[in-house]
């Protein structure tokens, strides 16, 4: 029983320096991602929240005219997708397809923020609980001074796990909220331009 106790203990002290490693990856990886997010909020307000009143204030009789306002080379994910449907008017597979692309495109974009909110809570959790090991042997053998840098390094562990889950869960509230608005707005342009071709025909 001692041998698989050595063994697990070995296991687990192995795997504190590859964790704490992990854990300045994502937390960097965090901090670039709060720059992307900024510069998407402000494209967001700026340029797709209008876009998107626009596509809701659209009807059947003005549907012409916006599809030959659309510009050539869109600003925004959001725009270029509109465009796409809008030259695939006629083609109701197509224009699925385009909404399907957008929809996995979307996903793409909520993946990083998704992997720090998962990961950030392991990793930190991960974190305090190796150091309790040799913290523990520290405190039987009186060696404070052991006990003190591992309850340290225990403690360091959850603040940035925690961090960065905080991160990836503020960043993929917002951008699940944006991406659900792109989608509806996009389906109700999808509507449109398949209405428009059955008046035409």
């Amino acid at each position: 029983m001692n041998v698989i106790s050595n063994i697990l203990y070995w296991i687990s002290t192995g795997l504190l320096v590859p964790v704490i490693v992990l854990l300045i990856f994502f937390f960097i990886r965090a901090l670039v991602l709060v720059g992307a997010f900024f510069g998407q909020y402000l494209q967001v307000r700026n340029k797709a929240v209008p876009f998107q009143n626009r596509i809701a204030a659209l009807s059947e009789a003005s549907f012409d005219e916006f599809a030959g306002s659309l510009p050539e080379r869109p600003k925004t994910p959001v725009a270029a997708f509109a465009r796409r449907i809008v030259e695939a008017r006629g083609n109701s597979a197509r224009i699925e397809l385009i909404l399907s692309e957008y929809e996995l495109q979307a996903s793409k974009d909520i993946a990083t923020s998704k992997i720090l909110t998962k990961m950030g809570p392991i990793l930190g959790l991960m974190g305090t609980l190796i150091p309790m090991g040799p913290a523990l042997v520290g405190l039987a053998t009186g060696d404070i001074a052991s006990m003190a840098y591992n309850m340290q390094v225990a403690f360091a562990t959850t603040v940035v796990g925690l961090v960065v889950s905080a991160i990836g869960f503020v960043t993929q509230q917002a951008r699940e909220r944006w991406s659900v608005r792109d989608i509806t707005m996009l389906e109700y342009l999808a509507d449109l331009a398949g209405k428009k071709t059955e008046v035409n025909n």
